[in-house]
């Protein structure tokens, strides 16, 4: 066959012309002559079209091409640069196209966010004063975005309800969770989450939760097209890598924060970080978030030119814009189309020579004990609503088949207590989530510019939505964090994709403002009676709130920082981190985070933290909760002692010890292995007809692979945990002097974290 292919790759392209007669290079044979063909057998007909085929691709390969040199030189060349590109490793250029990606699909979101709210607010205009038109208008807008969010993510898949965080910390533990990451649950994710935002402060979500879970499933698909664009094997450190920066890119995208972006995305999702994973998770998030402000820097440019031409009191004409040249009315800046998720940093004009008396600290002390005493309250009556949901027989009969009802049903009542000629007059509710941040962050002093509101207000300033004449500022207040707790708590069973650190930001920032609006009641000079003024500032003790709620929530240090960047203002970070460090110590020492709720409803294969400091919990051995019944195989057993041991559990892999009177471990075998095994040999009883193989043993035709990790029955409970968690383990055996004695899988290390070490 190769002289056939060298004479062959000699030859040049035959060709045919319309006489039907092939040429060839030393002149012609005619076609369809008699006798020129031999008569060919059917066996070989095959045969020998096959050679035509190779005869014609060889002769193809070898067809003549012009500039064979320019070509290998710039074939050369490519080859160079990309060599010169992956020495620094293909992984950072992975990394840069997802940081990329997903600040421009945050981006994007945003814009379609700002749009639909516009026409949204535009309607609830334009219709007048008939209460009962305007009552339709601001209801039927977010159920209608609300039920068309549920049904369509849960007809793709239901793994796109929620934020994905409990599940995607399960995944990052080494458990494999079927079509959580898939690139169908993105477009449903995603899809849906720009629905839910649009509801607005109605339905009170964020997104940062489930841009978490859409980066990860960006970087799976990115890992995906990495391993094909560099022809390697899949690697699974590889894969963990690239979702550990994921979840650094999902917080900087939408905060628009990469330092604190990863040290929340290390607090919450991962209990051992590797240092190399820091530097590449803070590599895409850079990079995400210098994107997304330059997107916003872009649009911001852009506005301000469409916006030239405007009149003042009319600061984002979003009707024209989007239902053409329509005339309307001036637009108030509560009602302006302001993102519904926190977008850039927001610029805050704090006072940064004096922001505070070193007095004050025992407030912002008192201010974190409120958030973690809150917190707690917050976090129990969640997932017991999140159990009570699921055994009441109409909801639960709802979620199974009909979420979209239950949805809706949920929004009514949100929309029709946010209503604002109703109770929401007295909650603020015409503001967006972005307008509550603004507000809650002013400088000023609410309690003072109420006193002379007719004198020193400006209309349409944010502040006067928190002023009702019957009510004043701390009624409005107090009305808005008894609504939303309860509100807020509800609305995390909804079915549909949506985030949960927004609201609780927010929630803590309204605590902080009524905190220090109260101590500026109570010293309008300052702490200090002599000298000059020195005022309190409430919007300190915001910021403080924001930071302490939000981290006793969700257990983590970090939110002090990420505020510092979303504002811009580090006059407070003191106060702040004293806040946030005392919500924390009384959260988690009495509740779980707010992300291992899900994980314990649903009981997802993920291991608690020890939260149990205590000397004794120390002093739990592995001997104590190990299990003892284990499954063994000998290498000398035979195919009926393997089909016993496959009958008796369902095991992924079978410890093999050296003999039935010597239990000494010298490695384990898979399911798959064994079960090629019965397939292979004969069962002793079958009938002499029905032999497969000759009789052999599992020492002589299986593959034992040996133990890497064993633990000893002193092994304690603190050192399998953490090795659990480090090393990814499913299930390790334990050995005394070599002999088996039992195992410890996730199962029964989770049993014995909530039994022996956090007793009940």
């Amino acid at each position: 066959m190769s002289s056939f292919a060298n004479s062959v790759g000699q030859r040049r392209p035959r060709r045919e012309d319309g006489s039907g007669v092939l040429k060839k290079k030393g002149g012609a044979v005619p076609k369809n002559v008699p006798g020129m063909e031999r008569p060919v057998p059917g066996g070989l007909r095959g045969q020998k079209e096959e050679e035509e085929e190779e005869e014609r691709v060889l002769v193809s390969e070898h067809s003549w091409r012009p500039c064979p040199t320019a070509r290998r030189r710039v074939r050369g060349c490519l080859e160079w640069v990309k060599r010169q590109l992956f020495r620094v490793g293909e992984d950072w250029y992975f990394l840069f196209i997802l940081g990329v990606l997903m600040a421009t699909i945050s981006f994007a979101m945003d814009i379609i966010i700002v749009r639909l709210h516009a026409a949204h607010m535009w309607l609830y205009r334009e219709i007048g004063d008939i209460g009962v038109l305007k009552y339709l208008s601001w209801t039927m807008f977010p159920m209608a975005l609300a039920a068309f969010s549920t049904g369509f993510s849960q007809s793709i898949t239901p793994h796109s309800a929620g934020s994905g965080i409990a599940e995607l910390k399960t995944i990052l533990m080494g458990v494999v969770l079927e079509d959580y990451l898939a690139i169908q649950n993105f477009g449903a994710k995603l899809v849906g989450l720009t629905c839910t935002l649009t509801c607005g402060s109605t339905l009170f979500l964020g997104k940062v939760g489930p841009y978490v879970h859409l980066s990860a499933m960006a970087a799976a698909y990115l890992g995906k097209l990495r391993t094909a664009v560099t022809r390697e094997y899949e690697n699974k450190f590889k894969q963990h890598e690239m979702l550990v920066a994921a979840q650094a890119v999902g917080v900087a995208t939408v905060f628009g924060a990469p330092i604190s972006g990863v040290l929340f995305s290390i607090e919450v999702m991962s209990s051992h970080f590797a240092v190399r994973d820091y530097w590449r998770g803070f590599f895409a998030a850079t990079c995400g978030a210098f994107m997304f402000r330059l997107l916003a820097v872009f649009n911001s440019e852009q506005g301000k030119a469409g916006r030239a031409g405007c009149a003042p009191s009319s600061p984002l004409p979003s009707p024209r814009g989007i239902f053409g040249a329509l005339t309307t009315k001036p637009t108030p800046s509560f009602l302006s189309p302001l993102p519904e998720t926190i977008a850039a940093v927001f610029k805050s004009d704090l006072k940064i020579d004096f922001p505070f008396d070193l007095q004050e600290t025992f407030f912002f002390l008192i201010l974190g004990i409120i958030c973690g005493i809150v917190a707690c309250a917050y976090l129990f009556c969640q997932r017991w609503m999140m159990v009570a949901v699921k055994k009441n027989r109409l909801t639960a009969k709802l979620l199974a088949t009909d979420k979209p009802v239950y949805t809706v049903l949920v929004v009514l009542l949100f929309a029709s207590i946010t209503f604002p000629p109703g109770l929401g007059q007295f909650m603020a509710s015409r503001l967006t989530m972005k307008g509550y941040l603004t507000s809650l962050f002013d400088n000023r002093t609410w309690g003072l510019l109420a006193l002379n509101a007719s004198e020193v207000a400006k209309p349409g300033e944010l502040w006067q939505e928190w002023n009702h004449p019957s009510a004043t500022i701390y009624g409005t207040l107090t009305f808005f964090l008894l609504m939303k707790f309860w509100m807020l708590i509800l609305a995390t069973t909804l079915p549909l994709p949506a985030g949960y650190f927004m609201p609780i930001f927010i929630y803590g920032a309204a605590i902080g403002r009524l905190t220090g609006e109260v101590v500026a009641l109570l010293f309008p000079r300052g702490l200090y009676s002599e000298g000059p003024p020195r005022p309190i500032i409430p919007a300190g003790y915001a910021l403080a709130g924001a930071a302490a709620f939000s981290g006793s929530v969700t257990h983590a240090v970090s939110t002090s920082l990420l505020v510092c960047e979303a504002t811009g203002h580090l006059g407070h970070v003191l106060p702040t981190v004293l806040a946030v460090l005392v919500a924390n110590a009384i959260t988690q020492k009495n509740q779980p985070s707010f992300y291992d709720a899900p994980i314990i409803v649903k009981k997802l294969p993920y291991l608690p933290p020890i939260r149990s400091r205590h000397i004794a919990s120390y002093r739990v051995a592995v001997e104590e909760f190990m299990e003892r019944r284990v499954v063994a195989l000998a290498k000398g057993d035979g195919f009926q002692e393997v089909l016993v041991a496959l009958d008796a559990s369902a095991d992924a892999e079978y410890p093999v010890v050296e003999s039935t009177g010597s239990p000494t471990l010298v490695g384990t075998v898979s399911r798959s292995q064994l079960v090629t095994f019965l397939q292979s040999h004969e069962h002793p009883q079958a009938p002499q007809g029905e032999k497969l193989a000759v009789v052999g043993t599992l020492g002589d035709d299986c593959t034992i692979e040996p133990i890497m990790l064993q633990f000893s029955p002193w092994t304690s409970l603190h050192q399998a945990y953490h090795l659990f968690q480090l090393l990814k383990l499913q299930r390790v055996f334990v050995t005394r002097s070599g002999e088996l004695v039992g195992a410890v899988s996730r199962a029964e290390l989770r049993r014995a974290i909530e039994d022996l070490a956090n007793p009940k």
